[in-house]
């Protein structure tokens, strides 16, 4: 009896040892799966690449420093440049699609991540045409911007004053309200990581790890914001199914680095 009791207990770490095996196997294949096929949009060292939109090079202002793309408010101040500061990496379109970046802002800052941008659109710049996952201080910048005037434009009457949940960091500006129950937004100079999905079936907005947005593209639903918001009147918003990753200008500094993005 002993001696079965010592064949069995033996069989059974065995087993376990080959199940846990297994599983570290399959475990190594997800992660690996997880890291491949990314194209990192910036190398840390250089601003290959990108370029201003509808432009042929960067616009003054737009460097690197310290392994970061940044915009140097000091240097975009320079010279006689009279074009758009808005930024697209310009080397490749791009249709469905995760991309992730992690950025920080200073005090009041903002800025903006668009997709499926296209160029060459006579009246028309990126906010009038590309969906845009909102960066902005959530917490200090209606206090060094005055922004009623601009509200009470869109229809925001109660509290125009104030920083509406569209206009909020994470959201799909001006058309999806980023879940504020979800979201976790480290404070202004310190690293925040974004991340965007899209596929025709959904597009997810995840701020620092979390899904914080959820929205199909070219609904019924989709139709309904678009048409009667702040892009009503705008043709081409939201219409393109491919195109360029961009930045945004809003005169305000901000950095952006481990940009990558893969093809789904």
């Amino acid at each position: 009896m002993k001696l079965l009791l010592t064949f069995f207990t033996v069989a059974l770490v065995l087993s376990s040892c080959k199940t846990k095996t297994k599983t570290d196997a399959d475990v190594i294949v997800e992660t690996a799966d997880e890291t491949e096929n990314w194209i990192y949009l910036f190398d840390g060292v250089t601003t290959n690449g990108w370029r201003a939109y509808n432009g042929d090079t960067l616009p003054p202002g737009w460097v690197v420093k310290d392994s970061v793309l940044t915009f140097d408010t000091e240097l975009g101040l320079e010279q006689d440049y009279t074009g758009g500061k808005d930024i697209i990496y310009g080397l490749e379109e791009f249709d469905n699609f995760e991309f992730y970046v992690e950025w920080k802002l200073p005090e009041g800052g903002n800025s903006g991540i668009f997709y499926h941008l296209k160029e060459g659109i006579p009246n028309a710049g990126p906010p009038n045409i590309s969906p845009e996952y909102q960066l902005i201080d959530d917490e200090n910048y209606a206090k060094i911007h005055d922004l009623t005037a601009y509200n009470l434009s869109l229809g925001h009457t109660e509290n125009p004053s104030a920083l509406q949940p569209l206009q909020q960091t994470a959201s799909d500006y001006a058309m999806h309200v980023a879940d504020p129950e979800q979201k976790i937004l480290n404070p202004v100079g310190e690293w925040n990581s974004s991340k965007i999905v899209f596929t025709p079936e959904k597009v997810e907005h995840w701020l620092n790890g979390k899904k914080v947005l959820f929205f199909v593209p070219w609904s019924k639903e989709w139709y309904e914001k678009k048409n009667t918001g702040k892009w009503k009147d705008e043709e081409y918003y939201g219409k393109f199914k491919s195109g360029y990753i961009g930045f945004q200008d809003h005169s305000s500094a901000i950095w952006f680095r481990n940009i990558k993005i893969r093809k789904l």
